[in-house]
């Protein structure tokens, strides 16, 4: 780490109240912003054109990058639950080794499409043969490291395979702890990697064992470590949940344990509109992933409601089929667009792509730090998501000359870039005031692409 302050100019900046000309951005040693100055305009040389926050990536499965391309025969009624079983078939025969490939793969794709932090829900625990051990989570830590993007790693609590409680099937042993004791052991052997905890779903983890597993995150990480949670994802989960418990997902989880600001739903897709002001009068936040749930036939959050209700939301590449932070932006604004049959559903008169950016990188920036408490680092207050003295500096920056952007004033870029843009837009990444993307490439690409495509090929002979 540099022990010098340093200065980057652009000609615009996405600040917290909207786009303001001409700024200079001071960034202290420790990689935050310490200050922003107005320039004269057509002054000095700038470093780029228009800097957005970066997006935190809110829910990520990495080891899922490996599946793009399979289970998508058609087979019989195909929905989530036969895709799920070829997810299973993959998670069964993945080595740590091939892992770390894919994982790099797949972070360095992060970092080129805009994605400057990572919550990686990482369940992919064991051995293939269900025996515990710290590899597979060693080989995500190391692949992030390597490509220089910041995670927050999430341990996956993950009990029993149904609502029925029945224990887990053979295609489930990588993910599963017998008890939440032995899950907590997990958590303290993995160390401060660890900031937060996500009990997978209420399929997976009982409702009597909900109060013990956040206990056990007070006492290991603080009483403000993020929870992370699948919930509401497809119509079954809710008809089952109604079955076996009387209520909705939504409303077990807020009955079982205290909603609040560290909590972050994933989905909700089918959560109720009573559900929805639940959540948001607890000042929980959704965690959206439209690529994912339209890939998987989930269905359409209600979010131009959420979000005009003042509801809190981030987004995720989840299931990594494909990774761009663009794209999840504009896969949301454009199924509420499907929905209703109507334009600019997520849009002020400031337009629509500054504000739906804002409002994910915002939401990204809480689901992953939440926590007030004394240690610094990914759970230090709030410091991700914006462009404010005291948060992170990360910063995409979009070219004015790229190839959707090209002629538009910086007024008009962002929606732009909403409408029809892409990574190929996109000048530079920084993290932390450090360039990492540089005209669409990282460090290593050529290294990390051949390792990719050779666990590939092993996986696509296993599975």
């Amino acid at each position: 780490m540099s022990t010098k302050s340093r200065t980057l100019t652009f000609r615009a900046i996405l600040g917290p109240g909207g786009l303001e000309r001409d700024r200079s951005i001071e960034i202290a040693p420790d990689g935050t912003i310490r200050a922003i100055r107005t320039v004269r305009a057509g002054g000095a040389p700038c470093d780029g054109g228009l800097a957005v926050p970066g997006m935190p990536n809110a829910h990520s499965h990495i080891f899922q990058c490996a599946l793009t391309g399979f289970g998508e025969e058609a087979r019989g009624d195909d929905s989530f639950w036969s895709w799920r079983r070829a997810m299973y078939r993959l998670a069964g025969s993945i080595t740590p080794e091939q892992l770390f490939d894919i994982a790099r793969h797949g972070y360095a794709r992060m970092l080129r499409a805009g994605f400057t932090h990572v919550m990686e829900f990482h369940y992919l625990h064991h051995g293939p043969d269900g025996a515990l051990g710290p590899e597979t989570t060693q080989a995500v830590l190391a692949a992030a490291a390597d490509v220089g993007l910041p995670i927050s790693l999430l341990p996956v609590y993950y009990r029993t395979a149904g609502f029925d409680g029945a224990a887990p099937h053979a295609g489930q042993q990588r993910f599963a702890h017998a008890s939440v004791d032995e899950f907590m052991a997990t958590v303290e052997e993995l160390g401060p990697a660890v900031v937060g905890v996500a009990p997978h779903s209420l399929r997976a983890v009982p409702t009597a064992d909900l109060a013990e597993l956040v206990a056990g995150v007070d006492a290991a990480l603080g009483s403000e470590a993020p929870l992370h949670i699948h919930i509401s994802e497809q119509e079954l989960e809710v008809e089952e949940c109604l079955a076996a418990r009387g209520r909705t997902p939504v409303d077990l989880l807020a009955d079982t344990v205290e909603l609040g600001p560290r909590w972050s739903l994933v989905h909700a897709t089918h959560a109720t509109k009573a559900e929805r002001a639940r959540l948001r009068s607890a000042g929980a936040r959704v965690v959206l992933c439209p690529i994912t749930e339209a890939h998987l036939g989930d269905g359409i959050f209600p979010a131009r409601e959420h979000f005009l209700a003042g509801g809190a939301a981030a987004a995720g590449s989840d299931a990594n089929v494909r990774i761009s932070a663009i794209e999840e932006a504009r896969q949301l604004e454009y199924g509420q667009r499907l929905r209703d049959r109507r334009r600019a559903r997520l849009a002020t008169e400031a337009g629509t792509g500054s504000v739906i950016w804002s409002w994910l990188a915002a939401g990204g920036g809480e689901a992953a730090a939440t926590s007030d408490g004394p240690e610094a680092g990914a759970r230090a207050s709030r410091r991700l998501g914006r462009i404010a003295p005291g948060y992170r500096a990360d910063f995409v920056v979009l070219d004015r000359e790229g190839p959707h952007t090209l002629g538009h004033d910086w007024e008009t870029l962002m929606d732009a870039w909403l409408v029809g843009g892409d990574e190929r837009d996109i000048e530079a990444v920084y993290v932390g005031g450090e360039r990492r993307v540089e005209r669409g490439s990282v460090a290593g690409e050529a290294e990390i692409r051949s390792a990719f495509g050779k666990a590939m090929r092993e996986i696509r002979r296993a599975i």
